[in-house]
């Protein structure tokens, strides 16, 4: 007997002590749930997480590009822009029309919003780009709001002798704002069995995260793209798997022979030679320079009106024109330069003192 009720006693002693140390712990754990880590301070509740970003800022960029049977690239950009709380009167999306040499043609651009936002788009050629406007001039937006904008472009593809070429930034660079999510969508008529994305400023080769591949689509996502970063997507696709138009190169070109060339290396070697001669009659220099100007226009505007200004020559006329200019220029220099040295020989050389004289 003596040993069972030791035994009884030393378990209830046991039993004892581990419910006072739940009664006492019990308090402390019952104001959060379990497994929940009390935060820094005395309240045990954790603060709300920080935004990704302040101010204006795309918290979501979704385009879906589309590779037509005719050789067009069909573009859908759904573009959700926080505009925080100022004020702006819209968005504006830039897109290449050149690069390098290189002509693209972005045509039928069209816009909308789902938001309620003002989408009233205007298209302007500016250096490379062309500058979709979409939004009101008269009426400003101010939180999150989301755009869709829609263009075709044609002349993308590029022909080799075994497959065709697309290169493409989905988003751009001039983007003056970060990017939380952007994810590209690629779709073909024919299986993408080779399609890559490289995200990053220019010349960046990290690699895009794929979502989901399919036979005919493919999906590359990003997160956090800074300032100016962007996602290039290039695809290649087989032979005759599509319609593709030549490209369209038009670099200024030098067309000129040896006589126009001589022309004007001549007229800059006159140059130093005009301020020895005696000037000519006012107005002929103003005349040659305006002679010059005509000519420069006459033979560099048929190549402009056909092609657009990125694709005149320089010709005979035009070199012509430029060393006509060049003379006109440096007569006019040199007729300046005399009045301003006449008028400072005619200027008195010295005081005069008028006064009474005191003795």
């Amino acid at each position: 007997m003596p040993d069972v009720r030791g035994r009884v006693r030393r378990s209830a002693t046991i039993a004892g002590v581990l419910l006072l140390f739940l009664v006492l712990g019990l308090p402390a754990c019952a104001g959060r749930p379990a497994g929940a880590e009390p935060a820094p301070g005395s309240s045990g509740v954790a603060p709300p997480p920080e935004p990704a970003y302040r101010g204006e800022s795309i918290p979501a960029y979704d385009v879906v590009l589309t590779i037509g049977t005719d050789g067009v690239l069909y573009v859908r950009e759904t573009i959700t822009y926080d505009f925080d709380q100022a004020g702006e009167h819209g968005i504006v999306r830039h897109v290449p029309f050149r690069r390098g040499d290189r002509l693209y043609e972005v045509r039928n651009v069209s816009s909308s919003s789902s938001t309620g936002a003002p989408a009233r788009v205007r298209t302007t050629r500016f250096l490379r780009d062309v500058r979709i406007s979409v939004g009101d001039r008269h009426r400003e937006v101010r939180g999150r709001q989301a755009y869709v904008i829609e263009y075709e472009v044609r002349r993308a593809f590029t022909p080799r002798a075994d497959h065709d070429d697309l290169l493409w930034d989905a988003i751009g660079t001039s983007w003056d704002v970060p990017i939380g999510n952007a994810a590209v969508r690629v779709q073909a008529p024919v299986p993408l069995r080779h399609a890559t994305c490289r995200a990053g400023a220019t010349g960046a080769t990290t690699r895009c995260l794929r979502d989901r591949d399919g036979p005919y689509a493919i999906d590359f996502v990003q997160n956090a793209l800074a300032p100016h970063e962007g996602m290039r997507i290039r695809v290649r696709l087989p032979k005759r798997a599509i319609a593709v138009p030549p490209p369209r190169y038009v670099p200024p070109r030098w067309t000129g022979h040896w006589t126009g060339t001589a022309v004007l290396a001549l007229a800059l070697a006159a140059v130093p030679l005009l301020a020895r001669r005696p000037a000519p009659r006012r107005g002929t220099g103003a005349g040659l320079a305006a002679a010059g100007a005509l000519l420069v226009v006459a033979d560099a505007g048929d190549d402009v009106a056909a092609s657009g200004p990125w694709a005149f020559s320089l010709g005979d006329r035009c070199l012509a024109g430029l060393a006509l200019v060049i003379v006109g220029v440096g007569i006019m220099c040199v007729q300046r330069t005399g009045s301003a040295r006449f008028a400072a020989e005619d200027r008195p050389g010295g005081l005069q003192l008028v006064g009474r004289d005191v003795n």
